[in-house]
């Protein structure tokens, strides 16, 4: 009986309002307290929390009650219309961005009146107590109205002993209220700062206005692409043609798609051809001709030709749905920096509640008369100006834009850990076939042995190779069908990874592959050695055959340089990388292709095996590289896993691709230093943002407090101090959508 644990569920769900860092941290310890939850992501800039769960001990009732229990709300799903993508978190972030333009405007307009009426030319023809009290209505309006939000949040926190940037907004504004009321009621005629805390108020509002209409703009990514998919399909059935909704194609539905059309689901063309525009898959603009038998990829765009599709994966299981969601679930993982910036936002409110009163016991102590206005001043002046947002936005809004940038160019990113781990990288190890060459060899001599003839050796090569998924088998079962060549079913099929295969053929013992795999097999190829020399200078790769221990013959295969390498690899070198290559081919062949695309001899690995991979991998790290691996065979997945950072080309196996950090859609080598400088761009917005957000913080709380106030005689305004606080969150997430204007190149 297995004692295995039970596999872990994920849940994603989108959580409103959230306001700052301190919120994300709230968020994340109640779900971690939870039974059951394994681990929890909370991300600021996309809204949404991340669980993982054992279903079997929590539901997701039980996940959304912990949100709640933290003061929170969990959006509720709606069903997505096609392409469209909208849903409950959408809508609601819509009336949340309307609600707070509002409020926003009614704060800032009725206490700027009340400024006006304060700072009136020559004064108004009553006395100042009655201004105040008439100035007490629209106050406690904007305070316990407009400002409601900001009260209600702060209570929820303090109720499980929590400070957010809602608890500092509540206490500066809560501060010159009362402080404005006392004078009121009193009659003493002295100024008050009904006036600051309204517009305060507003200002506040404004920038978690603009603030959410940057995160919007950021975070557009995943709705752009799901856009791409079309709302209908032209279906043919029963010999009729009818437009239907895209729900309603099937698997097997043959499907036609007309000039001008974007393809409506994943298949292949059965009838007719054209040239399809794959730009949104792979970023180059040229479209790609594609005839009977070549896949298409729907939300493509068919350029030019009419043809007929049969649809084999629609819906969610589409490549464009399956991008979509490993964008969203990249923009909502967290790189390691961040846990810095957590670290740091769980004491900061806590921090500048002391600060602030230390200011104001101060200026009670050693300020000038009138002391209390000015330790007011400080102490609400600090509260207000303090911005935690900034911090809690810094990486998450540069991550989001950086992996929907990488997606618009074909690179898929996992998560933010493998975008911050790029651009550390300071060596790149490249598999051959199909990386470095297409993939797609073909046979171009076929030399037996004196006593045997071709039809004899690819006879017994293409029986024994019909397992194989090599793409140096498929080369030759696909000659052997070209010629008709009659092949009998083989037997004891064993593929022995970076080596060759082994069968029984017609009751014959096969062996084909590469000389290593065929001497450890027990073969004689001496007659063979020669031949295969020659092949590989030219750089081919020969396969040898043997039966029944002898060599028969051998099967020259060549696999053309993919025309980007050469520029591929010049990038990585001018990027101060050091660029290697691991093959399992022949030394030879491998010297002649690291020739072509500009690889020195002495950082080419050939005939090694994948374990033999792996160990040169470490051998590397040991001496302090850090290391990414570029493959997509079966046989690379152990590379993969082991380099510091995994990059799959998508035209490979699924396994490859599962154990990669980055995935290169379409298979362009170039997009290999492409991640390199969008990893490093990303990073250095991620530092920018924080320097700015700490550097900010530093800084005007200082000011806030009258720093300044012994040598300039100054005393920041909290009205001004609104105003930055503001300014600092929209900074920031404005720096990272500059990382929009990143281009390939």
């Amino acid at each position: 009986m297995s004692n295995s644990p039970a596999p872990l569920a994920e849940l994603s769900l989108p959580v409103v309002g959230m306001t700052c860092a301190s919120c994300v941290s709230r968020i994340e310890r109640f779900l971690g307290r939870s039974d059951g939850v394994a681990d929890a992501v909370v991300n600021l800039a996309t809204e949404r929390a991340t669980v993982r769960f054992d279903p079997a001990r929590i539901d997701r009732r039980g996940i959304v009650a912990a949100i709640e229990a933290a003061g929170y709300e969990v959006a509720t799903p709606l069903p997505a219309t096609a392409g469209a993508g909208a849903d409950g978190a959408d809508l609601a972030r819509n009336a949340e961005q309307r609600a707070l333009l509002r409020h926003a405007l009614a704060a800032t307009g009725i206490g700027l009146a009340m400024m006006m009426v304060a700072m009136w030319p020559g004064g108004l023809p009553w006395p100042m107590e009655r201004v105040n009290t008439l100035m007490l209505v629209p106050a406690t309006l904007v305070q316990f109205g407009l400002g409601r939000r900001f009260l209600l949040a702060a209570a929820k926190g303090l109720r499980h002993g929590e400070l957010t940037m809602d608890t500092l907004v509540s206490l500066g504004t809560l501060a010159a209220y009362g402080y404005s009321v006392a004078v009121t009621v009193a009659g003493s005629g002295d100024e008050t700062y009904f006036d600051s805390a309204a517009v305060i108020i507003g200002l506040v509002l404004l920038g978690r206005w603009l603030e959410s209409r940057a995160k919007s703009r950021a975070a557009g990514a995943v709705k752009a692409l799901l856009a791409l998919r079309p709302t209908t399909a032209r279906v043919l059935r029963d010999g009729r043609e009818a437009d239907l909704p895209i729900d309603r194609v099937r698997t097997g539905d043959l499907l036609r798609v007309r000039p001008g059309e974007r393809v409506p689901a994943d298949g292949a063309i059965v009838e007719g051809a054209s040239a399809v525009d794959e730009s949104m898959l792979t970023g180059e603009s040229i479209p790609v001709d594609k005839r009977a038998g070549e896949p298409v990829t729907g939300g493509t765009m068919n350029a030019s030709g009419s043809f007929v599709m049969r649809a084999e994966r629609i819906g969610g299981d589409t490549t464009l749905a399956q991008i979509a969601r490993l964008v969203e679930q990249a923009q909502g993982s967290k790189a390691p920096i961040q846990r810095v910036v957590d670290q740091v936002t769980a004491r900061f409110v806590p921090l500048v509640v002391l600060v602030a009163a230390g200011a104001f016991a101060a200026w009670m102590l050693l300020g000038p008369e009138p002391r209390l206005p000015a330790a007011l001043t400080a102490a609400v002046a600090v509260l207000i100006i303090a911005c935690p947002c900034a911090m809690g936005l810094a990486t998450p809004t540069a991550i989001m834009v950086g992996t929907a940038k990488g997606a618009e160019a074909g690179i898929l990113v996992r998560d933010g850990a493998a975008l911050e781990q790029a651009q550390r990288i300071t060596t790149i190890v490249l598999d051959k076939t199909g990386t470095i060459t297409r993939g797609q060899p073909s046979v171009v001599d076929l030399q037996p042995l004196p006593g045997t003839t071709e039809a004899e050796v690819l006879r017994m090569a293409a029986g024994a190779e019909r397992g194989s998924e090599h793409p140096l088998a498929e080369a030759i079962v696909r000659l052997a069908d070209e010629r008709q060549a009659e092949t009998a079913t083989a037997a004891n099929f064993t593929a022995v990874s970076g080596g060759g295969v082994r069968a029984t053929v017609a009751g014959r013992r096969v062996v084909v592959g590469s000389e290593r795999h065929l001497a450890d097999e027990g073969a004689d190829i001496g007659r063979l050695e020669e031949l295969a020399r020659e092949a590989a200078e030219a750089g081919n790769t020969p396969v040898l055959v043997a039966v029944d221990g002898m060599a028969i013959g051998l099967i020259a295969v060549a696999d053309a340089v993919k025309p980007e390498a050469v520029a591929a690899v010049r990038d990585l070198r001018a990027a101060g990388l050091e660029v290697w290559m691991l093959t399992g081919d022949r030394v030879a062949v491998a010297h002649a292709i690291g020739a072509q695309v500009g690889i020195e001899k002495d950082r080419i690995l050939a005939e090694v095996r994948p374990e033999e991979k792996v160990a040169r991998i470490r051998e590397l790290q040991a001496a302090g590289a850090v290391v990414a691996m570029v493959g997509d065979g079966i046989n690379d997945s152990p590379a993969l896993a082991q380099a510091d950072l995994g990059v799959a080309i998508d035209t490979g196996a699924d396994v490859a691709i599962e154990a990669s950090d980055i995935t290169l859609v379409g298979g362009n080598l170039r997009s290999v230093p492409t991640a390199i400088r969008l990893s490093r761009a990303t990073m250095r917005t991620i530092r920018q943002n924080l320097a700015w957000a700490f550097g900010y913080n530093l800084v005007l709380i200082p000011v806030a407090a009258g720093a300044l106030f012994p040598l300039t005689g100054w005393l920041l305004s909290p009205a001004l101090a609104a105003g930055a606080m503001a300014l600092s969150s929209v900074s920031v997430v404005t720096n990272s959508l500059r990382l929009r204007q990143f281009h390939p190149g």
